[in-house]
């Protein structure tokens, strides 16, 4: 959470030094168009009627008024976070106090529920954690639910918890003794029984940290492991869903660089979730409910982060993605792209001025550039969509795209250059644009809100700089007598170069189904692996250790190919048997680095005089910093190590040795998956 400003309370003077933000992070040559891949083929997951979500707080006197109420509805707002962050752990339902924290009138729970009907939205509950009980929540539940009949369906247990000072950094009010994970673990069970005791229906949330980001990975106290590993192998039973936060922080460029951070994110989200929260846990959700950036809050970088995240989490599964917030107050008021910037987190002017009275906001509930990304992000993608992959070469243009139900196609393309124009060539597998002009929704630097039309063609087009361009896109021909989408597909018997792949039958269309086939996405293209006339095929040939996203078509015996089923993601493992294996210990973390040990194993029959190990780390921002007992080399992300004289050699039949590094990493840290002696690939361990 970042706490309110004069507004609401007392001024805050956010730091946001922009100097070089904004500056383009790759040389560009505008007169070579970008490609712009878009494959319906490769389909990701199905848009939720939760997905687009803000938060309200407390101190905002004016969150339940019909202004503020309408300009949310306008923008698709589905999802109202309340009562407003680190407020949440101090804020007392009943008597509506936040002891040490400002509370302004009309912000009661009932002035909200008013304000989240009129907009259209279903609230996201907080309950006390920090101050509050288990008894407390329920209370609330049964006068949400019993009393008023408001149907609140979600609530989580507390805010940003892991904040109360046991990894050392305090902002989060925890009254208890013991604050460490395993305690708050505990407690959302508590919490968990007492308010489904109440009412059966609802679904309740634990806290969880954002991989790579502080204090992901660090164990402290007598937990377990670290907070997640903590809450959810404790608390994952009594859970439905997980509540994550995301400030990537540094420059503008730096922020809207570190969205390529989402797919490794979500992927290790989910695996914690598998591995640590019981049988059954792939019925737990995973929500975002803050979100922002500390450079160009109110400006293009600001607006261009919101849209380019939200589609980046909604295409990994997440069900609600909420921006921090709607009315904040005015922060360090900068220059970005020629255009003035409040610092203000609000989407919406609060009106304000600097304490110094030199600069004030426009008037009160003026849409900032976030809001308008939020409302290009309702005009792209709406419930019912399913998100398909799309991709560019060009690491300043992103693109996302959907599929909607009536065949027709929207294409969001964002220019992250604050000063280059970007001409685009767009390409399309498995879906042909009707021969006219699209329609075209464009927000430019510095616009007061989104221009739309129809112009140009489905494949070219020249993206201004700092700018989100929706098109939407009919089909050439007519979807009627298709096959309908195979259901989700699941791996089983999976080693390390194979998996079984099976799905639920696709629904005949007007032919009767001839085959399915089943296609890996690699980036933006697909990859088809085999096809088959039943519902389950083994595949082979994969490599071990990897990650394979995975879709299934069915094509029926007039040629007719139906849309994609949603996606399978999963992962190889290492061989059964090998001559060699390999241990590898993530020893001490500390949030953006490590030390770990790995154990280098000969288990072939003959004995090895010298030795080189291999690994390939899975992202671009993991490094080996130093080591020991070894030779340690990295070009790019190949990591060798050779051995001194001490241990190059290793006996036959499990002779070892353990070599050691200084690992680093600026974003989720996605463990290796297959390491490799003399070029054998080893059995991990």
């Amino acid at each position: 959470m970042r706490r309110p400003t004069a507004f609401a309370a007392a001024l805050l003077l956010l730091a946001t030094a922009l100097g070089t933000a904004g500056g383009p992070v790759a040389a560009a040559d505008p007169t070579d168009p970008v490609t712009v891949t878009v494959n319906t083929r490769a389909g990701l997951a199905t848009v939720p009627a939760t997905a687009l979500g803000v938060n309200h707080a407390i101190w905002d006197a004016q969150l339940g008024s019909a202004e503020t109420s309408d300009l949310l509805k306008a923008a698709g707002v589905k999802m109202l976070r309340y009562p407003g962050g680190s407020y949440a752990d101090i804020y007392h339902w009943e008597t509506h106090t936040a002891p040490g924290g400002y509370v302004a009138p009309n912000t009661d729970f009932d002035t909200f529920m008013a304000g989240a009907r009129r907009v259209g939205a279903e609230p996201m509950i907080i309950a006390n954690y920090g101050t509050g009980t288990p008894a407390e929540a329920a209370a609330w539940v049964r006068y949400a639910n019993v009393t008023k009949g408001y149907g609140a369906k979600w609530w989580t247990v507390g805010n940003e918890n892991y904040g109360n000072g046991h990894y050392g950094s305090a902002w989060e009010a925890d009254d208890h003794p013991d604050k460490s994970a395993s305690q708050y673990a505990r407690l959302v069970i508590e919490y968990a029984d007492a308010m489904k005791a109440v009412d059966p229906s609802i679904k309740v949330g634990a806290v969880l940290t954002m991989p790579g980001n502080w204090p992901d990975g660090i164990t402290a106290g007598s937990d377990p492991g670290p907070w997640n590993q903590t809450v959810l192998s404790l608390a994952g039973p009594k859970i439905d869903f997980v509540d994550v936060h995301w400030y990537p922080g540094g420059n503008a460029a730096d922020s809207l660089a570190r969205t390529n951070h989402l797919p490794d994110a979500a992927w290790l989200l989910r695996q914690q979730i598998a591995k640590y929260a019981g049988p059954g846990a792939d019925r737990i959700g995973i929500s975002f409910t803050e979100l922002n950036v500390d450079a160009g809050r109110t400006t293009a970088p600001g607006a261009l982060f919101l849209a380019d995240a939200y589609s980046g989490l909604l295409e990994q599964g997440v069900f609600t993605v909420q921006w921090w917030n709607v009315h904040n107050g005015i922060g360090t008021v900068s220059e970005v792209a020629g255009q003035t910037d409040y610092g203000d987190f609000g989407m919406l002017s609060s009106g304000n001025c600097t304490s110094d009275g030199e600069v004030c906001q426009p008037p009160f509930n003026t849409p900032f550039a976030p809001y308008h990304a939020l409302s290009m992000m309702n005009l792209f993608a709406r419930p019912g969509d399913q998100l398909v992959r799309a991709g560019t070469d060009q690491p300043l243009v992103a693109a996302h795209a959907v599929r909607r139900p009536d065949g027709s196609v929207a294409v969001l393309l964002l220019n992250k250059d604050p000063d280059t124009a970007y001409p685009v060539a767009l390409d399309y597998a498995g879906f042909t644009p009707a021969d006219e002009a699209p329609t075209v929704h464009t927000l430019a630097n510095g616009a007061t809100g989104i221009s739309t039309g129809r112009s140009g063609s489905a494949t070219v087009r020249t993206l201004p700089p700092y700018s989100l361009t929706t098109l939407v896109l009919r089909p050439a021909g007519s979807s009627a007598g298709r096959p309908g989408a195979p259901g989700r597909p699941t791996a089983s018997a999976v080693t390390d170069r194979a998996a079984t792949i099976s799905w639920p039958a696709a629904t005949p269309g007007a032919s009767p189904i001839a085959k399915y086939e089943v296609h890996r996405q690699y980036g933006a293209v697909s990859e088809q692996l085999g096809e088959t006339a039943g519902t389950s095929l083994t595949v082979g040939n994969l490599e071990p250790g990897a990650r394979y996203t995975v879709n299934v078509l069915a094509r029926d015996t007039a040629g007719r190919v139906s849309w994609s089923s949603p996606p399978l993601t999963f992962a190889t493992g290492s061989p059964a048997e090998s001559s060699c294996a390999v241990r590898f210990n993530d020893d001490n973390d500390w949030g953006n680095g490590y030390v770990a040990n790995v154990e280098v194993i000969n288990t072939g029959a003959k004995a090895l005089d010298g030795w080189t190990l291999t690994w390939t780390w899975p992202t671009a921002w993991q490094q080996v910093n130093s080591g020991w007992s070894a030779t340690w080399d990295q070009q790019g992300r190949n990591v060798r190590v050779t051995p001194t004289d001490d241990n190059r050699r290793l006996a036959a039949d499990g002779g070892s040795t353990t070599v050691g590094f200084v690992g680093a990493y600026s974003g989720p840290n996605v463990p290796p998956g297959a390491f490799r002696l003399n070029g054998t690939v080893c059995t991990l361990r």
